[in-house]
């Protein structure tokens, strides 16, 4: 699924500002998730975490560079970032509720000409095995869980070299979780996808993440592995509860 021959940055951000009329919420950030790793963005409710995922697909006023592999893709529409291979699921799931499953994913595929889609949805519903059991379903039917591995899959039909997942937890039950992000896990490494989450639930996050990142007020805080910010006693502190 992921191209080999993808550079081996595969997002850079650089002096990244972002604002809503006159408030500005991004205040100038760089950072870098590089190709095949998992990096995520954590910080308080209102820090920008959203904000970056949706100027980093230009959805909203936003100033500074973007680039994806070796593509700066800065002025770049909406819907020619998911051709050039970055897919965003946002915050809330975002399905088509009165579209069946199947539906959902072929919509998900919409930007591909070439004859390997039926063979990406039985991978998909492989990886998901419930979303096969309920292809015929209308997705505003199903469970929150459901739903959620639902926007995955469907972001997974584009092929995308980087996927945005921004608080895929949210509003679900611990063991949906835990499901789910095993499920993120298994398809780094098999399938090499770059992913960039934003995330609530640090603890979470950090185990499966190899770079994080802390948003504070629009800026990055603080950045390190997993590892070191596990450690790192103000992480701690604010968002593991120690």
């Amino acid at each position: 699924m992921v191209d080999d021959v993808f550079d081996e940055v595969g997002l850079k951000v650089e002096n990244l500002h972002a604002s809503y009329g006159a408030v500005e919420v991004l205040r100038g950030l760089d950072f870098e998730v590089p190709a095949k790793n998992v990096s995520v963005i954590l910080g308080a409710n209102g820090a920008g975490k959203t904000t970056t995922l949706r100027a980093i697909c230009n959805m909203c006023n936003t100033s500074g560079t973007v680039t994806l592999g070796d593509r700066d893709i800065s002025r770049t529409g909406t819907a020619e970032i998911v051709r050039q291979g970055m897919v965003h699921v946002p915050q809330g799931r975002g399905t088509f509720p009165e579209l069946s499953t199947m539906d959902n994913l072929m919509v998900g595929a919409y930007t591909r000409k070439d004859n390997e889609i039926k063979d990406d949805v039985d991978r998909w519903f492989e990886i998901f095995p419930v979303l096969g059991e309920r292809s015929s379903q209308m997705a505003g039917s199903l469970s929150g869980g459901e739903q959620q591995m639902l926007a995955v899959a469907r972001a997974l039909m584009a092929r995308p070299r980087l996927l945005l997942l921004d608080e895929p937890s949210l509003g679900l039950a611990p063991l949906i979780i835990e499901d789910l992000f095993d499920r993120f896990i298994t398809l780094n490494k098999e399938t090499g996808l770059t992913m960039l989450i934003v995330e609530q639930n640090a603890n979470l996050a950090l185990d499966m993440a190899d770079y994080a990142y802390v948003i504070e007020s629009g800026e990055i805080a603080l950045h390190g592995t997993s590892d070191q910010l596990k450690n790192d006693p103000a992480v701690q502190e604010a968002y593991l509860g120690a």
